[in-house]
């Protein structure tokens, strides 16, 4: 009975650690977090140059050190299309977007825009009761409910022309729904073994005050020198090193406490009958949505009193806490809610692409991502919308290890169905780097495309502001996306006059190439030269396209 219960344990920890974050955040801290603020320079690796040990950043400090110059740009506006923020957090909110034309809290659409007291932004998710979603479908739910027939998992016979979509969204339907289930079932014994975890790791630390390192380096000692803790397992009601390993399985996910590990069952709990249920539909919370190009549905709800851990909570705080290292004071960050648990709705991202262009944004930031885009052409309408006003979109390519050149990977400026045609100039798609100069350059989790990535950006371990007025250190390219962002509005701070089209194409070209071979994400060991992995084969370097900028501003006098 022993053994048995120990194999189902060993199961749960193996399905746990294999469980995959949201595409837009991976949390892989495991004991380093910071809870409050120190100097940031110095703890991010991405602001500095390469260095003796063969690190790389994207050179933001070198330009900082030599710059002298004066703003030319009164305020450059970013637009964060994203989760719930941190309004009130101290590195955000005197960098908040002000409408000046719209009087807050007198229930009136004052600036005539559309959208009632949008003082600082907007909800496309908010809710009737003036709250938002937590939960919303995944985009391929939405497309079985659509075009199918729930009763036979048939494609409906109007829809005849989606088969091919309908049957890939029919087999990763089934494949999550696997997936979290087996996941929830992890979950729910790990809360009724939590306790026995604890009590047998006791023994070694009374004060229950250990490291992810420590843990580590205790279950090393374990499975080379088992005879060390042979005796003391007389006393544990469980193997020590299968203790050690579950508890390494929880911190690894953030789960320090009985209550984590409650909250991330009632997470996925939440998915699987919200996320993946045919019968929720959450729009139906929602004001007036009618799926076109429509104003005014939503709320002015841009974030909440908590210090919660939620991902949709802490996610928008973090990228935005990346535009206000990088730039000067006078950029504004404009939040537009339109992410919750699960998918986005191609209607919220195309209005909130819309409202940003009309609201003077200059650079509109996306760090999510979806596999699947049931109305995609309102995304395209939109994105072509904000190329005619010379808008910058900049995209995170995803943290499925996968390539986008092959895989459908939602927004992009790409039509798939017509041989990855560009329907926009303005748009960049980013990869994540890590701080190594070796084969471990491409971050382990990243997406990437020879033709549909266009550079990639330092998105692996990077300390920013998170949700509660807090820091901490996170990777993946949300983070990525958010470095060249900030890269942009440096440029228009000083260069103001350059097109849309002249930023992104300084941005790529200034990068940093490196002619070595890396690890294939999710390749399983396999190799490639960096060159091939994006579009430009270069890495984000903010020196170089300050100094490229100067060039192409003068030469346009």
């Amino acid at each position: 009975m022993k053994s048995l219960i120990l194999s189902f344990l060993l199961l749960a920890i193996l399905i746990s650690c294999s469980s995959s974050k949201t595409n837009t955040d991976l949390n892989l801290i495991k004991d380093n977090e910071v809870s409050s603020y120190k100097n940031l320079d110095s703890l991010n690796w991405f602001h500095k140059e390469i260095d003796k040990n063969g690190n790389t950043g994207m050179f933001l400090s070198k330009w900082k050190m030599q710059n002298i110059q004066k703003l030319r740009s009164k305020e450059i506006i970013v637009a964060i299309i994203d989760s719930p923020v941190d309004v009130n957090h101290d590195l955000i909110k005197n960098k908040l977007w002000i409408n000046k034309t719209e009087i807050p809290n007198n229930g009136q659409d004052d600036d005539k825009n559309g959208y009632v007291d949008d003082v600082n932004g907007w909800n496309f998710i908010g809710t009737k009761d003036n709250g938002y979603l937590v939960f919303s479908n995944f985009e391929f739910v939405r497309i079985l409910r659509k075009w199918g027939d729930l009763q036979t998992d048939q494609l409906v016979k109007n829809e005849a022309g989606n088969e091919k979509e309908y049957d890939r969204a029919l087999r990763k339907f089934r494949e999550q729904h696997v997936y979290y289930e087996n996941w929830l079932k992890s979950l729910k014994y790990s809360v009724k073994t939590y306790p026995s975890a604890k009590d047998s790791l006791r023994h070694y630390f009374p004060n229950e005050d250990y490291t992810y390192q420590q843990l580590d380096s205790m279950y090393k000692k374990h499975k080379i020198n088992d005879k060390t803790f042979r005796q003391r397992r007389e006393d544990l009601d469980f193997d020590l090193g299968t203790m050690i390993a579950f508890m390494k399985a929880r911190l690894d996910f953030g789960e320090k406490s009985l209550k984590d590990v409650e909250d991330s069952k009632q997470e996925v709990d939440s998915i699987l009958n919200k996320s993946l249920n045919f019968k929720f539909d959450e729009r139906l919370l929602i004001k007036d949505s009618s799926g076109q190009f429509e104003k005014g549905y939503g709320n002015n709800t841009l974030s909440k009193n908590s210090t919660g851990k939620t991902t949709t909570y802490s996610h928008s705080t973090k990228v935005s806490g990346i535009i206000a290292m990088i730039v000067p004071s006078n950029v504004k960050i404009m939040p537009l809610v339109i992410a919750a648990n699960g998918d986005e709705h191609d209607q919220d991202i195309a209005m909130a692409i819309r409202y940003a262009v009309d609201n003077g944004a200059k650079i509109i930031n996306m760090s999510f991502g979806k596999e699947f885009a049931l109305n995609n052409d309102l995304v395209y309408s939109a994105m072509k919308y904000a190329a005619d006003h010379n808008i910058l979109l900049v995209h995170g390519a995803g943290n499925d290890q996968f390539n986008v050149d092959e895989n459908p990977y939602y927004p992009t400026d790409i039509d798939y169905n017509t041989e990855a045609k560009e329907v926009c100039n303005n748009f960049i798609n980013v990869g994540a780097s890590s701080s190594k100069t070796d084969t471990t350059l491409v971050a382990s989790f990243s997406n990437y495309g020879k033709k549909n990535v266009d550079l990639f950006a330092p998105g692996d371990q990077i300390y920013t502001s998170v949700g509660g007025n807090s820091y901490g250190f996170d990777s993946g390219t949300s983070l990525a996306a958010p470095m060249v962002s900030g890269t942009a509005a440096l440029i228009w701070s000083y260069y103001p006059k350059l097109s849309a089209k002249q930023v992104k194409q300084i941005i790529l070209e200034s990068g940093t190439a490196y002619d070595i071979d890396v690890l294939v994400p999710g390749g399983e060991g396999k190799k490639a030269k960096f060159s091939e992995l994006s579009k430009s084969g270069k890495v984000l370097n903010v020196y170089n396209a300050m100094q490229l900028a100067e060039k192409v501003s003068k030469s346009k006098r």
